[in-house]
């Protein structure tokens, strides 16, 4: 294991140090004192297990394809931006625009997610990009959404607190978001509906909560316990009669 000290590195040398011991191939990688630096595990390829101890700042994991990051703490804002493969694990809440344009990986959060969680997000035959957040999110989740997955649990939120904000979907064409509980209607874009769970899907919630509670412990069966809501795009092309015909 390769221990590193972020304290008073500027953004630029720590990332040079772990692009150069991700390409030398060392496994586990462990970064003390990290304190805002920026796009840390940026466009790297590699199987590394990276974790970092303190709160990365913006765009950490973006492009990043395959390694395996965990935050001992909090992250800032458009954490796996265009992600295209790998994973994330945060021990704590992150910011607005987590998964931006994500097309590939996992990302889990352990309590809460900002604005607009999700926006863009795409995929591609095998490629099923995937966030699953614990606590609650802000507005506009899954805005313009193309593809993949989003799970939220709303876990240990006070009585008066949301699961999601508003604007739910708005845009969304594409991918389905799991949240549990009721999302009452004004909440919802206009382009998304509320639709009863198929096997399948129970199946594949059942997949993402065992993450969950492997990564950041709970009770299993008691978060499954508690209905889901499954959103849907009503259709592939919401907006296709703003295009000019050939």
């Amino acid at each position: 294991m390769i221990v590193l000290n972020a304290k008073g590195l500027y953004y630029k040398q720590l990332n040079s140090k772990i692009r150069e011991e991700v390409a030398i191939g060392s496994e586990e990688i462990v970064v003390k004192n990290v304190n805002g630096q920026r796009y840390i595990g940026d466009g790297i390829t590699g199987k590394t297990r990276l974790t970092l101890k303190g709160t990365p700042g913006n765009d950490m994991a973006a492009y990043m394809n395959g390694l395996e990051v965990h935050v001992e703490g909090n992250t800032q804002d458009s954490i796996g931006n265009t992600m295209n493969d790998g994973k994330i694990v945060v021990h704590g809440s992150s910011g607005d625009t987590v998964g931006y344009a994500m097309r590939g990986g996992e990302i889990y959060i352990r309590e809460n997610g900002g604005y607009r969680v999700g926006i863009h997000m795409k995929e591609y035959q095998e490629k099923i990009p995937t966030i699953v957040l614990g606590g609650k999110v802000g507005d506009f989740l899954g805005e313009y959404m193309a593809g993949g997955v989003i799970v939220v649990l709303g876990l240990g939120l006070e009585e008066d607190e949301e699961i999601v904000g508003s604007y739910c979907g708005t845009g969304m064409h594409g991918g389905v978001m799991y949240i549990r509980g009721d999302v009452e209607d004004y909440k919802l874009g206009k382009e998304v509906k509320v639709v009863e769970l198929s096997e399948e899907d129970r199946q594949q919630l059942s997949h993402y909560v065992k993450d969950y509670v492997k990564y950041f412990g709970g009770n299993y069966e008691e978060i499954l316990a508690k209905p889901f809501s499954k959103l849907i795009p009503y259709n592939k092309r919401p907006y296709g009669n703003l295009y000019c015909g050939w």
